[in-house]
């Protein structure tokens, strides 16, 4: 079920929104809500990338794995070279 959601633009983004939906070949309408979608997509994949983050943090911290950047690369060139 949808609800009704009032946005007052200023007059200048209204009109840069009807371009762009038109180039689309979409109604601003659709055009807008795409891209409150795409947007709260966004956000989320970014709240789970800085709680990821967090959690490895405090792992890191509580003493768990660590590995230095030059064994790293070393173990990806050699998977990229075909060695395991």
């Amino acid at each position: 079920m949808s609800a009704t959601t009032v946005l007052r633009l200023p007059p200048e983004l209204r009109a840069r929104i009807e371009r762009l939906a038109g180039a689309a070949g979409k109604t601003p309408h659709a055009w807008m809500v795409e891209a409150l979608r795409a947007q709260a997509a966004l956000a989320d994949r970014r709240r789970e990338f800085l709680d990821e983050a967090r959690r490895s943090a405090a792992d890191v911290d509580a003493g768990g794995p660590v590995f230095a950047l030059d064994d790293v690369a070393a173990y990806l060139k050699g998977r990229l070279a075909g060695s395991r």
